[in-house]
């Protein structure tokens, strides 16, 4: 499937300002089931400096200073993007998720992955978290088949609640009140993950669905949304999960195509 977004952003100032800085996240950047065939940026007004960089994670970023006196300033991201099937998840379905965590931990020169499962400032780990993850990993449980049964856990045990939080919420707070939006649930099942000493990531980006006649869009659809990545193995790398609505995110799950905007 390809896409064209257009993603608009406006800054409006209660008063003039002289000189403005920016770090932009809005560049597509290519991934195994994502080929960015265009990405571009354009401004009003027009910055004096304009800097694009490769941050630590791989994404593209953007720097610009904008030199002129102004009370708006508008940047307007236009993408074609081509997401692709994947058949990766056939291979990954009987390993087990011991041998993925051991692999984790095996000198291979990729920082990023170790990193992945350690706690960081909106992941905090504690032994709850553990104990609640442990019985959709029994000992041997296939990797991907435990991520399924700790989907379906959180999309049982919690209630999608845009009200009960905020971004600001801490994740032990969301696990007490089993209430949150999808950027709550998706740190939760990462903290969960990582608990167990598996890798797995924040993806921040946009779903759009094409919903069967008489039935309504997925929750996020349309707006910005959150969903993971968790490792699976050097041969196929990261998966994309969405745990608002227990799948996986390929071309062939039940949910629709995804264009990430940032991992």
């Amino acid at each position: 499937m390809k896409y064209q977004i257009r993603h608009l952003t406006r800054y409006r100032y209660a008063e003039s300002v002289a000189y403005s800085q920016h770090d932009l996240h809005l560049l597509l950047r290519d991934l195994p089931q994502q080929h960015c065939l265009s990405t571009a940026l354009e401004f009003i007004p027009s910055p004096s400096v304009c800097q694009e960089r490769v941050d630590y994670f791989g994404n593209r970023a953007t720097h610009v200073g904008v030199a002129v006196v102004h009370n708006e300033f508008v940047v307007t991201a236009q993408s074609r993007v081509e997401v692709l099937s994947s058949g990766g998840l056939a291979a990954e379905s009987d390993l087990a998720w011991e041998a993925v965590a051991a692999e984790i931990v095996q000198p291979r020169g990729d920082l990023h992955i170790q990193e992945m499962s350690f706690a960081s400032p909106f992941v905090a780990l504690w032994q709850e978290l553990r104990t609640y993850a442990l019985p959709s990993f029994p000992v041997g449980q296939p990797m991907l088949k435990g991520c399924l049964e700790l989907m379906a856990c959180l999309f049982r045990d919690f209630t999608y609640d845009p009200r009960a939080t905020s971004i600001a919420t801490p994740l032990a707070e969301v696990f007490q009140k089993r209430r949150g939006v999808c950027q709550d649930f998706s740190h939760l099942m990462i903290a969960c993950l990582r608990s167990l000493g598996l890798s797995a990531r924040y993806v921040s980006g946009y779903l759009v669905t094409s919903p069967p006649a008489g039935q309504p869009r997925l929750l996020g659809a349309d707006a910005s949304h959150a969903w993971l990545s968790v490792f699976s193995r050097a041969s196929v790398s990261w998966i994309s999960t969405r745990p608002t609505t227990p799948s996986w995110a390929t071309g062939t799950s039940p949910w629709p195509s995804v264009a990430t905007l940032a991992t």
